[in-house]
């Protein structure tokens, strides 16, 4: 019973981590007249990215890539609009998609807790990061998720053939340092969901047991992650409150009425379109400094 009761903890800890996040959301932006701002393609942008990362394909590099295409905001503002905006959507799907399952407590535990500390670390060091840097951090989290969309479609990722339920020892240490630095890298674009998923898989766990880590940790370092961006002002209220309002919905809906549909094509889709946006962000990069960022 233990191993059970963890994962409702977890679950437990993600609701109280929204209703935080989303009252220190409000606290911070109170007054500040974003809903004015809030564009409906931004609302668009929120639903059908989370309807695509609720149902496997990833929410963040579409983003990026959508946002990139329309211009909508500086290449600069793009990792804090992500992570602001697609919180309370990742908290909604975690709370949903959470299997209960026997999980050790200790590999969840701190596991999750490197992905956050990662994520806060990365928030410090985005907000004051450069355009440039930025733009190429972007652009390299841009071409690993089309290699990750390559990989899947081509069937090249570990099939999860492990049973464990916990790591131990050397290969623990390891996996907590690696998702330390995947929460590091997921301020600057690269969703967590599919490296993390590969790396517990490849120390031999059970893809069962992997949801609760890569979903918890994914739930709770974007929250964390996300205020210190809003706070330091390095995002667009407007477009992460449409990334918000049109996200929840989207989370829904595939989870509960669409479940699962032929993604075969519409990956490949997706794929093409995040490393053209990857190229244009790279060129973006090469080119002087400039104001619109």
């Amino acid at each position: 019973m233990p191993t059970l009761s963890a994962v409702h903890v977890l679950l437990a800890t993600c609701a109280a981590v929204a209703l935080w996040y989303a009252r220190r959301w409000w606290v911070l932006e109170h007054g500040r007249g974003a809903l004015g701002r809030l564009r409906s393609t931004d609302l668009l942008v929120g639903f059908g990215t989370n309807f695509l990362g609720t149902l496997g394909i990833g929410a963040f590099a579409p983003t990026i890539a959508i946002f990139k295409l329309q211009r909508r905001l500086p290449d600069g503002e793009i990792p804090g609009t992500l992570n602001a905006g697609h919180a309370l959507p990742a908290l909604a799907r975690a709370l949903i998609l959470i299997p209960v399952t026997a999980l050790d407590v200790t590999t969840l535990v701190v596991m999750i807790a490197a992905a956050v500390s990662g994520a806060w670390l990365g928030a410090g060091v985005v907000a004051r990061a450069s355009r440039r840097v930025i733009q190429v951090g972007l652009g390299l989290a841009l071409l690993i998720a089309a290699g990750l969309l390559l990989a899947k479609s081509l069937s090249w990722l570990p099939a999860g053939s492990g049973d464990a339920l916990a790591l131990h020892g050397g290969a623990l240490w390891f996996a907590v340092g690696a998702n330390a630095l995947l929460g590091v890298s997921m301020m600057l674009g690269l969703e967590l969901y599919a490296p993390c998923l590969i790396l517990v898989t490849l120390l031999g766990m059970s893809p069962l047991a992997a949801f609760p880590i890569m979903m918890g940790s994914c739930a709770l370092l974007m929250p964390v992650g996300g205020a210190r961006l809003v706070r330091a002002r390095r995002y667009s209220p407007a477009a992460a409150l449409g990334l918000t309002l049109g996200g929840i919905p989207g989370v829904l809906g595939a989870a509960f009425i669409v479940r699962s549909m032929p993604l075969e094509w519409l990956r490949w889709l997706v794929m093409i379109l995040v490393a053209y946006a990857a190229v244009l962000m790279l060129l973006s990069a090469g080119r002087r400094e400039d104001s619109g960022g």
